[in-house]
């Protein structure tokens, strides 16, 4: 996939929470944003684009007059579908730019102008945000590849590893990367991000709140800190978390190990949903992780679908329950 388009509309504001003014060129600043925009900063949402046609849509709503920029956009791109761009997409855009989409979607805490007029906003659900990869001058007519696409439909996941000497940079770790793997291989997910962190309960639980509110996650899995140890919190971590907690993954996990381990019972994990987002803790050992990850996978992939509103029906097909039937007769 190599879709091309073209930047229809560049607009800054030097203050949040107002309305952007479109600009004829500007300059990207890696890891940054816009030069001198009020949004530019070093979290995930660098930069906020539109689809020219999302925004044609709205005018049509009876908003002819409408501006650049009116919905806190700092690009309008023609020619290129982001609906169908997952996390992980990068746009290469004019000569040197590339951006890599970081979220989809933006849940807006207070009414927008526009919504009160035509009772509908575009930014919650159409709005995608990057990060800026390289920087570059960027000007309206400049061209815009789509480079490495993920698609939409491709779960996202993310692995942080709770491990002490290995966030120090004292001991390699081994188990994250084996859980990643077998996310990959298992579930076709595209794995957004890694992290190695301490086993600090308040810190666990922030990324764990960060990559569940609206980031557009669908998995997050923590590796480690799960047993009876004093700095063994990740449980705790996910419990104070979680809006709803998934007990079925946590017994069927701890059952799987059982036939390998006695020790499986002293597994503390716990797993639950924030959002639309699964949270997943696992042992920090490589072997024991991919165990209790195997155990889950044949039903998580069906679960994260759910959070995503698959109204499927959740029974499995006639045919598996007869043969499931047949074959414990």
């Amino acid at each position: 996939m190599n879709e091309c388009g073209t930047v229809q509309a560049i607009c800054l504001s030097e203050e949040k929470g107002t309305v952007k003014t479109a600009v004829q060129r500007s300059v990207l600043e890696a890891d940054q944003g816009f030069a001198g925009d009020a949004h530019a900063g070093d979290g995930h949402r660098q930069i906020s684009l539109l689809a020219a046609d999302d925004v044609e849509a709205m005018r049509a709503k009876g908003l002819p007059d409408l501006a650049p920029g009116a919905f806190g956009e700092n690009l309008v791109v023609a020619g290129v579908d982001l609906a169908a761009l997952g996390l992980g997409s990068r746009l290469a855009i004019g000569a040197d730019a590339v951006l890599e989409i970081s979220q989809r979607g933006k849940v807006c805490h207070s009414r927008c102008a526009i919504y009160h007029r035509t009772g509908d906003c575009i930014m919650p659900r159409n709005g995608v945000f990057a990060r800026v990869v390289e920087g570059g001058v960027v000007a309206c007519g400049d061209p815009v590849r789509v480079d490495c696409p993920v698609p939409v439909k491709v779960f996202q996941a993310v692995v942080l590893t709770i491990f002490d000497k290995g966030s120090r940079g004292e001991r390699v770790d081994t188990a994250g990367p084996a859980v990643a793997g077998l996310l990959e291989k298992g579930l076709g997910a595209h794995i957004y991000g890694t992290e190695i962190l301490p086993d600090d309960r308040d810190l666990i639980a922030a990324r764990l709140a960060h990559f569940s509110n609206g980031h557009s996650i669908d998995l997050v899995v923590a590796v480690g800190g799960t047993g009876f140890a004093p700095r063994d919190v990740t449980p705790e971590a996910v419990a104070a978390v979680a809006e709803r907690l998934t007990p079925g993954l946590d017994e069927a996990m701890r059952a799987a190990s059982r036939t390998s381990t006695p020790h499986a019972i002293l597994s503390r994990s716990v797993s639950g949903v924030r959002g639309s987002t699964q949270l997943v803790s696992l042992p920090g050992s490589e072997r024991a992780a991919s165990e209790n990850l195997l155990a889950i996978l044949p039903a998580l992939g069906h679960g994260l679908a759910k959070l995503r509103g698959d109204g499927s029906d959740c029974a499995a097909p006639k045919a598996n329950r007869l043969q499931v039937l047949a074959e414990g007769s």
